[in-house]
């Protein structure tokens, strides 16, 4: 990228992308800048503005002089970290020789990161020697390796070398750990395997990220070759039986016998079932209310009431879950349950038959982590660390994966904290794309830059797609020779991203998670081999979604922890922004992304597999404070509101109902599936006006309830109604579902049920002044904005939460408060004719009252502990 109109202002960074090269995926470079990719221009400005840096080959672009100049107390803390490096060297060097891992040779030793671009080793000699393991793992940038060169190692490298070219030596658990020809060659290695063996010197190479755990890797990898070689195979015969690890026992597929072996995936129709019984109680229940309607009028004649039939289809959008929820119990407590242990269309109660790396490469998997403010050491460092051992996991498998990092916070954070992220991603091989912070309005030579959508996660993945997109357009156009090789293949993607670095294309399969993630370590796998074929109540709604998906239901897709297809996203949900022109994935018009990418791969034909055979090893993180939930919540019922409505503005010239909406309801999705959708979309709108009907029902039932009609149904039967249905039926429900599976004995699954019910009355209780603010917020199309959900526990006392509570909840507190006023002054001070003291017409809405201010200040831990 030259020129002057690539330039950028004076210490400003316009775009930073920091990969690297993918070793196993098909690429390829040309000399162009990414500017030509109709891209961002990634430029770099020396924080004098002096202009661009230039970059050496291997030198990262954010890579900064040292100062020689510093305190006192920060050189004391160098020289202390440095000698405490010197120090574990020597001490990992000297048990190396104790358990007689090494003797002296100049190949074997340890050698330890201290910091970005310096390293320490011991024995202290290895240094001097030209193509060490010193040179070697300095290139490898990890943070800690050492050797093995045992007579077991030195055997095991003769039996490889004697049976020709090896590039692996397997595992009976189907593992297989990278061989090596040359110590040249560790370099260009599969770093996520974390060892090799080298033919030549004959060594076992191991490294960590954690200096402190490099032993314990090193020991258990020799207690695992040891059990390979004394099992009942020789451990080099991968076709012989071997008796497996006692949890799962898999089978092994070759792709190409995937459709003549494609195992027997039933459609469940129980859910189908459960739903007509749904729809039949509705509408009973309504026929009910009708056959009141129709006595009335016969006895007074008055057919005007006959127009509340209007109102049915509202009636049964808003209260479909309530009787969704009945036949789901009874089917818990009394129906089958074999489905949940099961496989069938759209459900997997068990591992997939895996693939076979025999009969070829298995596809290659992108881990993609849209992240933002988070800090690196709390949040993404575990995720990553999580997200390495799967990835090593597969590696040795046999596949190739690769994390992409999403960073939406990089312009955003600290100076100190950006260059941490950025040594971070280099160490752990990460590619990321950090995008322009948002400046619409710059002036040359700033290139104007915005940051679309309400909600920017969608846009930040699409910005990342894109960027990848546009670099595989250029690597399609270069020409390969004969004897290309993988060496070639990464010389011309350097060349293509020097002004950058590392890996951010996209492979076959995207893992899509969020950078509170954890990850079981052997997932990938049976990942892309089922592709080819708050934490109580996060379990309590997973739980449901387990028992309704193994019936037959379509699963949800929640936008994390979840396995896309790229071919299907780039097919079914690809599309070109009015806006900018670019081609996009995520909607960035959609608060509710995930929830738009599930209905359009859905109703493009595309089909939603929920795998429950994990047992819990993808973990989500769970809200923290009370705000980031309700947040949540709003950003939910937004969200669906604007999948489904216009904003009322738009009503007359473009009618209520969005397009994609219409798509849906007339798509070939089947009909029970998409009842059970609205059911769960119109317990928002439920939830959101409850507060409404309970003002309204205070009124009617308090002044005019003796000539009330009989169809009307009071606030206070329909809350006894939820009380049973939900907290009680519901709960016990639940704990007879999990005793059935084997979850959870029925004694303990009940106690741990029912022990929440007073949290989540509270907090259900008070949810609907801020879901029916955000359906207003987007009928009447206000602004409304929510942060980023809280990763981190921030600590605070009770004098600075009052404020805090005081500024995020006066207007539900103002609401309490009139609320308050007004059934004292409905008991005490309004005319005797006037006053309004019958329980049934003030416990609703007291209940709701006492609910909304409970939720901001029970809720709080902060002010909960009384900490000063």
């Amino acid at each position: 990228m030259e020129g002057e109109k690539n330039r950028l202002s004076p210490g400003e960074i316009q775009e930073i992308v920091q990969i690297t090269p993918r070793q196993s995926q098909r690429a390829s470079t040309s000399d162009n800048s990414i500017q030509s990719l109709g891209m961002q221009s990634v430029q770099i400005s020396t924080p004098s503005g002096a202009g661009r840096q230039s970059l050496m080959p291997g030198q990262s672009a954010f890579s900064r002089p040292v100062s020689v100049h510093g305190s006192s107390n920060s050189r004391h803390s160098r020289a202390s970290m440095a000698l405490r490096t010197d120090v574990i060297a020597e001490g990992i060097w000297q048990e190396q020789l104790r358990r007689q891992w090494a003797s002296y040779s100049p190949f074997e030793g340890i050698v330890i990161k201290k910091s970005r671009g310096d390293f320490v080793c011991a024995p202290a000699i290895i240094r001097n020697h030209r193509d060490s393991l010193f040179d070697m793992v300095t290139q490898l940038n990890v943070t800690a390796a050492l050797t093995l060169r045992t007579s077991t190692v030195e055997s095991i490298i003769r039996a490889l070398s004697s049976t020709g070219e090896v590039s692996y030596m397997p595992f009976a658990d189907g593992r297989k750990l990278q061989v090596l020809p040359r110590l040249l060659d560790l370099p260009k290695c599969h770093k996520h395997h974390f060892a090799a063996f080298i033919i030549e010197p004959p060594l076992l190479v191991v490294w960590e990220d954690d200096a402190k755990k490099i032993l314990a890797r090193a020991a258990k990898l020799e207690d695992d070759i040891i059990k390979n070689i004394w099992g009942d195979n020789d451990g080099f015969d991968e076709d012989e039986d071997e008796k497996g690890p006692p949890e799962v026992s898999v089978d092994e597929l070759d792709p190409t016998q995937l459709e003549s072996a494609q195992e027997n995936r039933p459609t469940r129709l129980t859910s189908s079932i459960m739903v007509g019984l749904t729809l039949a109680l509705s509408i009973a229940c309504l026929g009910l209310g009708w056959r009141l309607l129709a006595m009335q009028t016969t006895v007074d004649g008055d057919y005007t009431r006959l127009a509340l039939v209007a109102v049915a289809p509202l009636t049964i959008f808003i209260s479909l879950f309530f009787f969704l929820s009945i036949i789901t119990d009874i089917f818990q407590v009394a129906g089958p349950v074999s489905s949940i242990l099961q496989n069938s269309k759209n459900y997997s109660g068990k591992p997939p038959v895996r693939l076979n790396r025999a009969a070829g490469d298995l596809p290659h998997v992108t881990i993609q982590m849209p992240v933002y403010k988070e800090g690196l050491g709390p949040v993404i460092k575990p995720t990553v660390l999580s997200l390495k051992a799967a990835i090593s996991t597969y590696e040795m498998q046999g596949g190739t994966a690769n994390i992409f990092v999403n960073d939406d916070g990089m312009q955003l954070i600290p100076e100190k904290d950006a260059d941490a992220r950025r040594e971070f991603y280099e160490e752990h091989s990460i590619g990321w794309v950090a995008r322009p912070r948002n400046n619409p309005d710059a002036q040359a030579p700033e290139v104007p830059f915005i940051r679309r959508g309400r909600f920017k996660k969608a846009s930040n993945m699409n910005y990342g797609l894109r960027f990848s997109n546009r670099i595989e357009q250029r690597l399609a156009e270069v020409h390969r020779p004969a004897g290309w090789n993988q060496d070639a293949e990464s010389a011309a993607y350097t060349r293509a991203m020097r002004e950058a670095g590392g890996n951010v294309r996209i492979g076959d399969y995207i893992l899509l998670i969020d950078s509170d993630t954890r990850v079981p370590a052997d997932c990938l796998l049976d990942a892309v081999s089922e592709m080819d074929h708050v934490t109580w109540f996060t379990n309590l709604i997973y739980t449901a979604i387990t028992f309704s998906v193994a019936q037959g239901d379509i699963p949800p897709f929640v936008g994390h922890n979840a396995v896309l297809r790229w071919s299907a996203i780039q097919d079914a949900a690809s599309y070109e922004c009015k806006d900018d022109g670019f081609e996009k994935f995520w909607s960035e018009s959609h608060v509710s992304e995930d929830f738009d990418m599930a209905l359009r791969l859905q109703t493009s034909g595309y089909s939603l597999r929920f795998a429950a055979y994990t047992k819990g090893g993808f973990k989500e993180g769970v809200s923290l404070t009370v705000y980031d939930e309700l947040a949540r919540w709003e950003k939910y019922a937004y969200g669906v509101n604007e999948l489904i409505f216009h904003p009322f503005r738009f009503w007359v010239v473009r009618g209520p109902f969005t397009p994609l909406f219409r798509r849906f309801i007339f798509s070939d999705i089947k009909f029970f599936r998409k009842i059970t959708i609205l059911g769960y979309i119109g317990t928002y709108y439920a939830i959101g006006i409850s507060w409404v009907l309970s003002l309204a029902n205070y009124f009617l039932t308090g002044w005019i309830f003796p000539v009330l009609d009989q169809y009307y149904l009071d606030s206070f039967a329909v809350y006894f109604s939820i009380i049973i249905v939900f907290p009680l039926a519901g709960n016990f429900a639940l704990a007879v579902l999990r005793y059935r599976i084997g979850e959870q004995s029925f004694l303990r699954a009940l106690i741990n049920n029912f022990k929440w019910v007073p949290l989540f009355s509270i907090f259900l209780g008070g949810l609907s002044l801020h879901i029916s603010k955000a359906l207003l917020c987007h009928f009447f199309e206000l602004d409304i904005q929510w942060g980023a959900t809280s990763k981190e526990v921030e600590r605070c006392n009770f004098l600075e939460e009052i404020p805090k509570i005081a500024k995020s909840f006066w207007g539900t507190f103002l609401y309490c408060f009139i609320m308050t006023a007004l059934m004292i002054c409905g008991y005490f001070v309004f005319p005797r004719d006037w006053r309004i003291t019958d329980f049934v017409s003030i416990y609703p809405l007291a209940a709701v009252t006492a609910s909304h201010f409970a939720l901001p200040v029970l809720l709080n831990p902060a002010l909960m502990k009384f900490t000063f």
